[in-house]
């Protein structure tokens, strides 16, 4: 048993309709090349492993924080609370100055030396094991090397094009 028509062509604006009835939580990827960080926005971040500890998010190859992500090696995951949507809102915005005032939000440097939120929910730095290519996207995998302190905050949500949270 299948609901709707299957005839129909799939059209881009179509597809995001339905994949936005997917809510997701919302993290801000960092990265470091030379003196410079570099943010985005994602809400393609995601568990993949316990053996070995993988996770993955996916990055637009037209962006500028693909290329550095790639060249770095490794990146922070920032798990944002809903106190946090203007930071979110901030690191997805494209063609921002690339000297971004990150000091806006309080942070700290993981091991590493990316920078990881002190208002995150949760934080994590990964060090990029495998990349797959994904149409207009790659898919980064990597291998889970610090852990912060989760919060028990409410998390940030992006549901049918919206911020929201769960409380």
């Amino acid at each position: 048993m299948h609901h709707g028509s299957l005839s129909r062509p799939v059209d881009q604006r179509t597809y995001r309709k339905v994949v936005g009835k997917f809510a997701t939580g919302v993290a801000v990827v960092t990265t470091r090349l030379g003196e410079v960080d570099h943010a985005m926005t994602v809400n393609s971040f995601t568990s993949v492993s316990l053996e070995p500890l993988l996770v993955l998010f996916c990055a637009e190859t037209a962006a500028r924080f693909h290329a550095a992500v790639l060249e770095a090696g490794v990146w922070g995951v920032s798990v944002l609370p809903a106190s946090m949507e203007d930071a979110s809102r901030f690191f997805a915005h494209r063609g921002r100055p690339l000297d971004a005032p990150l000091a806006r939000w309080p942070h700290h440097r993981s091991p590493s030396g990316v920078v990881l939120f002190d208002g995150a929910i949760a934080t994590l730095e990964a060090r990029t094991t495998a990349v797959h290519p994904a149409g207009d996207h790659s898919i980064i995998v990597g291998e889970v090397t610090h852990l912060g302190t989760p919060s028990d905050s409410a998390p940030l949500l992006y549901h049918n094009g919206r911020y929201g949270t769960s409380r």
